[in-house]
């Protein structure tokens, strides 16, 4: 193989990485925003709010992501919703940039949202009475009792979803969204070398994902000392 000649193209390496990192950290803090949103619905009593957020999480989770985003490019974006054309860093197209990242955010938000619902469910529920007879009514129940602990006993796994996002966001490479798998395919095109830049563009994920993962370990490591007894 030769990797010589990747060093001319490094600066689509470079985008790439930096494409796909602004999109995972966008995606998924929109998503973390819907999926406490969705978590709560589903907590609800009342019927409507709990049996909207059920359906659709499930169809989220029971679609493919290519169909979730073409549907949302092609369809919600064309017809609906028209993105101001801007640019950042000179060469990330934000009419391309906004459908991914809500695309993404709509489908972590589905996951996450499941994961936020069983955090609150496995709190002891001998608290939510003790702020009962305090007085506190239940949105101060949620707020200053509920929600803390449970965001502390979920982050490892929202900071997880993370990892899951920068991977699956590759997928968007199929819309000329200049992630990663995009630039790659382009210096394949430009070199006519097909193995080279797959094997780079597969150190780029791992260089990006191995070490949040082992960075979520330290950290739940961390959290998990006041827990013990």
């Amino acid at each position: 193989m030769n990797f010589a000649v990747m060093a001319k193209y490094a600066v689509y390496f470079r985008q790439g990485v930096l494409y796909t990192i602004l999109l995972s950290v966008f995606a998924v803090a929109l998503g973390f925003i819907l999926a406490l949103m969705l978590a709560l619905m589903r907590l609800s009593k009342n019927r409507l709010l709990k049996g909207v957020a059920g359906a659709y999480i499930e169809v989220m989770r029971c679609t493919p992501m290519l169909v979730q985003l073409y549907f949302m490019f092609y369809v919600v974006f064309v017809k609906y919703i028209t993105v101001p054309k801007f640019t950042m860093f000179g060469f990330i197209d934000g009419s391309r940039f906004v459908p991914g990242v809500v695309t993404i955010a709509l489908n972590s938000a589905a996951y996450v949202a499941e994961i936020i619902r069983a955090g609150i469910q496995n709190l002891d529920y001998g608290q939510t009475e003790a702020a009962r007879s305090l007085g506190m009514s239940q949105a101060q129940n949620m707020r200053y009792i509920v929600l803390p602990q449970a965001i502390k006993n979920i982050l490892p796994a929202i900071a997880n979803e993370l990892v899951v996002v920068i991977k699956e966001s590759s997928v968007c490479s199929v819309l000329g969204m200049q992630d990663i798998m995009f630039n790659a395919k382009l210096v394949q095109g430009a070199t006519f070398l097909p193995t080279e830049p797959l094997v780079i563009a597969a150190a780029l994920y791992f260089v990006l994902t191995f070490p949040a993962s082992k960075a979520i370990q330290s950290v739940e490591r961390r959290m998990s000392r006041g827990d013990v007894r």
